[in-house]
């Protein structure tokens, strides 16, 4: 169902129809779209010129598209995605509307975008990537580790991307992978006792839906048998991780927000280029360290921008 909520624009924009496509209702993407609203309207966009109407469809392919398909029914100008799957989705369904995409891993390794500098079509957006390496050498800072699981969904495009980043940085740091693919929630049992039974020294969630849903426990399971869980999930550290490594939800509805009052105004999407996130935080759990018997050297509290006590 089609809901509306506070929206934006100036008198160029009169009667303009923004739609915007969560992954799923994910607080990460709840956070980027309160904090998208918001910067519109503070750009002098309200709801007497501009609408903005959200979905928050089931996390797979046919209910993405039969979400944008609505928009495309109802005229929108401009659609709005958040999360790499239902970006993608979007771009295949949109026709001539023009996308602006938030928190999407790696735009150009998932296809949407040929470049950063231009997406070589009629999109424009933010990138949510940070760097793998610098997440991995700050756990292993604090843990030895020769074994790393890994939870990610094969069919979900930004998890992959993690996934195959994840296969480089292991290769250069002498790391063994444990990889699980974890389509549904109900395949994460599964791929715990794989990652349990191999001995892994530490567990890293990508963004795939599943392990942002079951976050939480996952960590649980993990503290059973103190192993640390990592990850670049916004929220991470908050829920139980030892280590994250986060770009800015806020930043990323922001920047969403002024790309698409550019659009409103008359610019061209494919003219604009991906930004790429300015807030990122290394975040440190030394209540998880403290579960997990594991001490934090100081140069990882040095090199925190955030440490959770």
């Amino acid at each position: 169902m089609l809901c509306a909520v506070i929206p934006a624009a100036d008198s160029r924009a009169a009667g303009k129809l923004v739609a915007a496509l969560l992954t799923c209702d994910l607080p990460r993407y709840r956070e980027a779209h309160k904090a998208f609203v918001k910067a519109l309207v503070q750009k002098g966009y309200d709801q007497s010129n501009v609408e903005v109407i959200t979905q928050t469809p089931n996390p797979d392919l046919i209910s993405w598209s039969n979400s944008v398909r609505k928009f495309n029914a109802i005229g929108a100008d401009v659609i709005v995605t958040y999360g790499t799957s239902a970006s993608l989705a979007a771009l295949r369904e949109a026709q001539d509307i023009p996308v602006v995409f938030a928190d999407v891993y790696g735009p150009v390794e998932t296809g949407i975008a040929k470049s950063m500098t231009s997406s070589g079509r009629n999109a424009a957006g933010v990138s949510s990537k940070v760097p793998l390496v610098t997440l991995i050498k700050a756990a292993m800072q604090v843990k030895q580790i020769k074994t790393l699981g890994i939870i990610s969904a094969n069919r979900e495009e930004g998890a992959l991307a993690q996934l195959k980043e994840a296969r480089k940085v292991a290769a250069q740091s002498g790391v063994v992978l444990v990889e699980t693919n974890v389509a549904s929630p109900t395949a994460l049992d599964a791929a715990l006792a794989t990652l349990f039974a191999t001995r892994v020294d530490c567990v890293y969630v990508t963004e795939c839906t599943a392990g942002c849903r079951s976050f939480e426990k996952i960590v649980h399971r993990c503290n059973e048998l103190k192993i640390p869980v990592i990850s670049q999930m916004p929220g991470a550290a908050h829920k139980g991780a030892l280590v994250s490594l986060e770009a800015d939800p806020v930043e990323q509805g922001q920047l969403a927000a002024d790309y698409v009052a550019r659009i409103l105004s008359g610019k061209k999407a494919s003219h604009l280029p991906v930004i790429t996130p300015k807030r990122v935080d290394l975040v440190v759990n030394l209540k998880a360290a403290r579960l997990l018997e594991l001490n934090v050297p100081f140069p990882v509290l040095t090199n925190a921008t955030r440490v959770l006590k």
